[in-house]
């Protein structure tokens, strides 16, 4: 009979004794089966749950009888509860009958209806315990008659096949806290000597009811591999060899965990800095050893074992030394407390008496490497640092370390014996350390500090911007005899100018420097240069431009105090503030500037005199860029009045202002001038350029079907089957891009003009613009889905027009017919941003189309100067026009060093960008260094630490150890890296400890790198929150080091969603250039991306910083979505492993096309996924393919998995405090926690479709929204992790439709990498390269940014004829390079370019 027509046979049996609306709802549910409209499982659970309300069955017993495994059940339960255990159960049923959860057994606490609850067999023929000690076969005692009364000299014996169970019989586990609230656990066994290891029965003592159990205990692990476990009595110590079989899936399970933890506190004793989900890649893949009653871990064996684990760290973290970081706060600890809901410092005191000696682990003694720094970068880290700890020391003096209080750590009284107590007055000692009791370190405290310090605000800070200094000056007035020196040497209106003046004495004259007091005496001296001198009717006056102390800047503390910088900030001022005279001079970088690297020894430029200052660099106060002071030359007429201030300040806001020019001839139109051209923002626009508008700039005829903003929550849900779906309250999906703005509006201009005035005269300050609108597929009546298919630059021609202020245009765009092409579409594309085509232009009103006008054909190629002998080359394109110049200057790849390269996503983006070649990268990790040599097969890789290759360079080798040459002084053009922070990223603020973690730290040995190599461009990639750390000083430090050097730097936060994945991505980036060349401004975004993952903005030291982007979160073209990435990629199972198999079909949008290269590739490589476990791909199965669909969605079903094993119902036993009852009255909670009581570990559940622990935690934790969560097919990723598990942090990682988690490909895209990119090693070395990696979209915008910069100085030098640079650069690269197999070398420079003294010595 089948397990269908089973049921059936069991429900006519008890059809007749059911209520008439119970008979009705039974024939209901068999209808909806029968019609799909539910599924089997569901149809079963209903009517399981209908019987049991009418039969009063308890709630969760099993009416099918179905026998469960033994292995997957949850034996952890039963542990004790308070003494009022039985009374909380009274009182829930006291208030209501119908939810009263199902009887415990008061003694073990497991659940009497539980078919996984076993009595103990027992043999009534075996000995009691002190009959059984007598027996001669163990050869017990000596003559020592008392030997019992001491703990320590109790006889030791070893057990085998043994039981425990509680008085009523109950096998139970012994680990779950009975045995210390004194319940009676007894064990049945057969006793052998202690000196017979052989777990067999021969030879042994069959015993029974020994105990009670006093104490159970660990003593290590015996050879390393297993623990040895134990249990005293009053008689004796037993040491456990095998249990029996009945006992053995509970003793396997204590097994588990202890081996577990070992795992755990080993792994992250060695990696401090692993994530949550690398963890879950060690226990996945840590075969457990043999003999133990399990074949594997999995994600549910950690959190069924955390707060034993959490414990074991505890209680390691305990006997390591003071002044080492606890292992309780590292990333991966902190997640595994917040997922599993551990309460910390629990038992303590309880464990100490418990675990006779924690659980040996070897201590890795091995630390970081000792930075390799140059002396200049060195000094400034020790400089600074060793004032910053002295100052902090004080400061922390006396501060009592604070607590929470409420664990029981907190409230436990000081040892007495650790050091700390020791130096306490009350126990004898001085009481100077005024450390805490080490046995009464918080733990609560210590992960909240670690918490916090992670911690960065997503949303905007609503911090001021920082009002312009000069307005913010209060100055103060002196007392001083001024007069005139000579005669005024020019007189406009009622001002007479003057070169000089004397101040008490002292002669100033124009171009001098002066200090000027501040009301506030706390403030230091302001600092101006005088650029003119004059008198009228506000007297002596003088105009003051001013600098900016380092202080001032986003460097703050960290500044040199004697550095200045120059703002575009002026005033006029009286004479009589000025307080003195004071010299400010010009640090010009040296001519051999390249070659000093590693050279400089002294940190101090010039000698503090209390009058004297330096200044490198112009500094911009709203983006925090260090830049080289600007070339500005004043005419002789004016010199003594020029302000170069003034002068940029002026140029900015004419910049500002439209400007028509070039007026039409022959015009008859009364109402309006017309014009040819316009400027605006430094840019020309003529009648036939495209431009972008804001979104809302203008409409389209067609009303396109927008998606509705529907919610996604249904009301009619079944509580009982869903009982968690209630916590879907927001309409919020994470990972949606319902929010998403439009991209810019795009038009054709048709005309330029000025309304005239009543006089006739055009009105010049409001320049208009009358525009073709161009749709975009999106805007068609086909709506979102027409974009898919069609290029992302592909738009319609309309004639439809509008009329626009020219202040509302964004930017200039190039859009051709692409039939006029002198080329394919895909080279013209493919030449840059900002270029568009059309091949049909759409009718909104007939909704058809069509061919292009002729007038949409007649303006192409005018002016765009693209060398195709069409339409009019236009000669006088402005110098700006950046169109038209990457086909005339050919731009040098620079000379790259990758450090930290991973597989290569930063340098694979710039060669993208055509401005690199990548000829040496290091990375240590031996996988990703393969990656990278399998796509730059050019490359040197070294795989070794980047401190021992920079000690070999600085110490003048030339190979490293392997043979392979190292990259010398003047080689590197090009460094780019992302130093992890590992020691450094958890804590809260420096001390003596964490800062000699920093200053060995990766990022500091990368400045070296940039030091010694001084290369043209410098990057360093990071996290978003590395501009946060330590309150920014790491921020501080690191910009601080590249002024020092010289170098032109700023800082900022980009969205790799913004260039063109669909991925949100925040990653912070530091940018620097050489002297002499152009500081790459951040690239404007490409695409729009959702807004609330576009929060960019910065504070330190409470002043907002936000990069250079002029569009905001606007973008040229639509946001790319999960769709665009991967819906082209064959389906495949939970598991798949076949590293090549092909695509099976044609790529469906843009974004495939581009990915998969136009080199035709019939093999699709590493789509593979990883293979879940049975329970986990249960749960995968079960979540809804709905938008926004993850864990609480799941059903509370009893589901048979792929290993023929059945999953248990959750039981909600508890009343929830916060989350009262469910519409049908049951009861919300499933740990007395709920409630507001401490847990108890009696509660948790194990082998459920719907994970206990999200329920038990998820009150505290946004309801982990998110976790088992699919991607939506119209949204986007969350950041890329290295390790895709549906419960880590970012648990959004299951596929739109298949019941998998992503595979590494479809990671690869979300990420930007081309199908044709190659990854190394197993599969989970392949997702962390894939997580770790810089998208190469992201870094390839950048590149293209720094290309601008060397057109822009490439342009320059063509203009002026000065090649020396370049020249001198390449020369004494080549001189450098083979000097020492030249004897006689000489120089023939063209007459054009400038002539400079070059020695070259030995």
């Amino acid at each position: 009979m089948s397990f269908q027509d089973h049921v059936k046979e069991k429900l006519k049996l008890v059809q007749d004794f059911l209520h008439v609306d119970a008979q009705d709802q039974l024939t209901s549910l068999e209808e909806k089966m029968k019609s799909s409209e539910i599924s089997m499982e569901v149809y079963i659970s209903k009517v399981k749950t209908l019987l049991g309300k009418e039969l009063h069955i308890e709630n969760g017993s099993h009416a099918d009888g179905t026998e469960q495994n033994g292995k997957t059940n949850g034996f952890t339960n039963g542990s004790h509860k308070d003494e009022d255990s039985e009374e909380v159960t009274m009182d829930v049923q006291e208030e209501d009958e119908e939810a009263t959860p199902p009887p415990k057994c008061p003694d073990c606490r497991q659940y009497l209806d539980d078919s996984d609850l076993k009595f103990f067999q027992g043999d009534p023929d075996n000995l009691d315990e002190p009959e059984m000690l007598t027996d001669e076969r163990l050869s017990l005692f000596d003559s020592n008659e008392d030997g019992f009364e001491s703990y320590e000299d109790l006889p030791q014996h070893k057990i085998t096949n043994f039981s425990v169970y509680d008085k009523r019989g109950h096998l139970c586990p012994f680990d779950s806290g009975l045995i210390e609230k004194n319940v009676e656990l007894y064990f049945s066994c057969v006793v052998k000597p202690i000196y017979d290891d052989n777990p067999c029965l021969d030879g042994g003592v069959p015993a029974k009811k020994l105990g009670p159990i006093n104490a159970w205990w660990i003593t290590g692990f015996d050879g390393g591999e297993k623990a040895l476990i134990g249990f005293t009595t009053a008689f004796a110590d037993y040491i456990l060899m095998q249990s029996s079989e009945e006992y053995a899936p509970i003793f396997a399970l204590m097994q588990e965990k202890i081996y577990m933890s070992k795992i755990v506190v080993e792994f992250l004793q060695k990696n401090r800095d692993a994530t949550y989900e690398d963890l879950l890649n060690k226990i996945e893949t840590t075969v457990p050893p043999a003999g133990l009653n399990f074949n594997c871990f999995t994600e549910d064996t950690l959190l069924r074992h955390a707060q034993f684990v959490v414990e074991q760290v505890e209680s390691y973290d305990e006997a390591g030394d003071s002044d080492e970081s606890p292992i309780i706060v590292t990333p991966c600890m902190r997640d595994l407390i917040k997922l599993a809901g551990v309460t910390l410092g629990k038992r303590r005191a309880a464990r100490r008496q418990a675990i006779r000696h924690p659980t040996k682990i070897e201590k890795d003694s091995k630390g970081p490497t000792k930075a390799t720094t140059t002396t200049l970068v060195y000094q400034i880290f020790d400089t600074f640092f060793s004032d910053q700890i002295e100052q902090n020391d004080k400061e922390s003096m006396g501060a009592k370390r604070q607590r929470c209080g409420v664990c029981e750590v907190c409230q436990s009284p000081d040892c007495g014996k650790c050091a700390a107590c020791k130096d306490m007055i009350k126990f004898g000692g001085s009481g100077k350390s005024k450390q805490a009791c080490k046995q009464r370190r918080c733990p609560n405290l210590a992960v909240k500090e670690a918490e916090d310090d992670e911690t960065v605000e997503e949303i905007d800070v609503p911090v001021e911007k920082t009002k312009k200094v000069s307005q913010a000056k209060r100055k103060k007035q002196t007392l001083c005899s001024l007069t005139w020196i000579g005669e005024p040497i020019q007189t406009e209106g009622k001002r007479q100018y003057y070169r000089k003046v004397s101040l008490n004495d002292e002669v100033l004259e124009v171009g001098d420097c002066v200090s000027v007091s501040s009301e506030d005496p706390s403030i230091p001296l302001y600092l101006a240069r005088i650029t003119s001198l004059w008198e009228d009717n506000h007297g002596k006056m003088f105009h003051a431009h001013w600098f900016l102390r380092g202080i001032h800047t986003v460097l703050g503390e960290c500044s040199d105090p004697l550095e200045l910088v120059l703002v575009d900030e002026c005033e006029d001022m009286q004479l009589n503030y000025v307080q003195a005279k004071v010299n400010v001079t010009y640090k010009a970088p040296s001519n051999n500037w390249f070659m000093e690297g590693g050279m400089d020894n002294e940190i101090k430029v010039i000698d503090d005199d209390g009058k004297s200052f330096f200044y490198q660099f112009w500094y911009d106060t709203e983006f925090a860029r260090f830049e080289m002071p600007p070339k500005t030359a004043s005419s002789e007429d004016c010199k003594f009045k020029y302000c170069s201030s003034c002068v940029r300040t002026n140029e900015r806001k004419e910049q500002e202002m439209p400007r028509a020019s070039e007026p039409l001839p022959d015009q008859d139109n009364d109402s309006k001038a017309l014009y040819n051209m316009a400027c605006f923002k430094g840019l020309q626009f003529k009648v036939g350029d495209g431009v972008y508008l804001p979104p809302d700039s203008f409409n389209f005829g067609v009303k396109p079907a927008s998606p509705v903003k529907r919610s996604h929550r249904k009301e009619d849900v079944d509580e009982e089957l869903y009982p968690e779906y209630y916590r879907k309250s927001s309409d919020y999906i994470k990972g949606s891009n319902l929010d998403a703005p439009e991209p810019f509006r795009i038009g054709r201009i048709k005309e330029i003009f000025c309304h005239r005035r009543s006089n006739g005269k055009p009105d010049a300050s409001e320049v208009k613009l009358r525009l073709y609108k161009f749709y975009r597929p999106e805007n068609t009546h086909k709506g979102v889905k027409a974009s898919y298919h069609t290029d992302i630059n592909q738009l319609y021609w309309s004639d439809e027009e509008v009329t626009v202020d020219m202040s509302e245009v964004l930017g200039r765009c190039q859009v051709e017919y692409a039939e006029d092409l002198n080329e394919s579409v895909q080279d013209y594309s493919s030449g840059g941003p900002d270029r568009f085509y059309f091949l049909e232009a759409y009718n909104a009103k007939s909704k058809g189309f069509e061919d292009p006008p002729n007038h949409a054909r007649s303006v192409v190629n005018k002016g765009k100067g693209k060398g195709k002998g069409k339409g009019k080359a236009s000669a006088a394109q402005e110098p700006q026009d950046s169109q038209t110049e990457p086909q005339t200057l050919k731009v040098p790849k620079y000379r790259t060093l990758d450090v930290f390269s991973g597989c290569g996503g930063l340098s694979e983006g710039f060669h993208q960008a055509g401005i690199s070649e990548t000829l040496w990268a290091i990375e240590m990790w031996e996988p990703a260094a393969q990656a990278f040599r399998l796509n730059n097969p050019g490359t040197t890789v070294f795989t070794e630490d980047c401190n021992v290759l920079l000690k070999l360079v600085m110490s003048g080798e030339k190979t490293n150890s392997l043979g392979q040459k190292l990259p010398q002084k003047g080689d590197v053009e090009m460094l780019c890296g992302g130093p992890p922070c590992q020691g450094f990223s958890g804590m809260n603020r420096f001390n003596s400890r964490t800062y000699s973690a920093f200053k060995n730290s990766l990022v500091v040995s990368y400045l070296s790198y940039c030091d010694y190599y001084r290369p043209k461009f410098f990057l360093l990639e990071n996290v978003r929150n590395f501009v946060s750390f330590k309150s920014s000083m790491v921020l501080k430090l690191t910009l601080r080091c590249l002024v020092r050097m010289g170098y032109q730097c700023t800082f900022g936060v980009l969205q790799a969603g913004q260039y063109g994945v669909a991925q949100t991505r925040r990653r912070a980036i530091i940018l620097a250039a050489a002297p002499g060349e152009e500081l790459p401004r951040y690239p404007e975004p490409l695409h729009v991306f959702a807004p609330r993952a576009c929060s960019l903005s910065v504070v330190v030291d409470e002043k907002k910083y936000v990069s250079n982007v002029t569009r905001g979160n606007g973008g040229i073209y639509r946001t790319i979505t999960v769709r665009d990435t991967m819906s082209d990629l064959p389906e495949i199972r939970n598991g798949a492993a076949a590293l090549e198999i092909s695509y099976n079909g044609e790529p469906q949008s843009w974004f495939q096309r581009q990915i998969r290269g136009t080199q035709y590739q019939p093999i699709l490589r590493d789509h593979i996924c990883k293979d879940m476990s049975a329970l986990v791909e249960g749960r995968m199965r079960h979540i809804p393919l709905a938008p926004g669909s993850d864990w609480r969605d799941l059903p509370n079903l009893e589901v048979r998995l792929r290993d023929g094993t059945m999953t248990k119902k959750l039981r909600y036993t508890h009343p929830d405090k916060k989350n009262g009852r469910s519409s049908t009255d049951a009861l919300r909670g499933v740990c007395t926690c709920a409630g507001g009581k401490p847990c108890d570990p009696a509660d948790r559940q194990f082998n459920t479709l719907i994970p206990w622990c999200l329920p038990h935690t998820g009150n505290r934790h946004n309801h982990w929204a998110g976790l088992y969560g699919r991607l939506e097919w119209d949204g986007f990723f969350s950041t890329t992790v290295t390790n895709p598990e549906p419960m880590g942090k970012q648990g959004r990682v299951l596929h739109p439709e298949q019941h998998r988690v992503v595979s590494v490909r479809e990671c690869a895209r979300s990420q930007g990498f081309p199908d044709t990119y190659r990854f190394f090693g197993n599969i989970l070395d392949k997702h962390r390269q894939v997580g770790n990696a810089v998208p190469p979209p992201l870094s390839r915008a950048i590149g293209m940014e720094i290309k601008k910069c060397v057109i822009e100085r490439m342009k320059e030098e063509k203009a002026t004829g000065d090649y020396s640079s370049e020249v001198c650069s390449s020369a004494l690269h080549f001189i450098l390079k083979y000097a020492s197999s030249l004897t006689h070398f000489v120089f023939f420079l063209p007459e054009n370019i400038k002539q400079e003294k070059m020695e070259v010595t030995d």
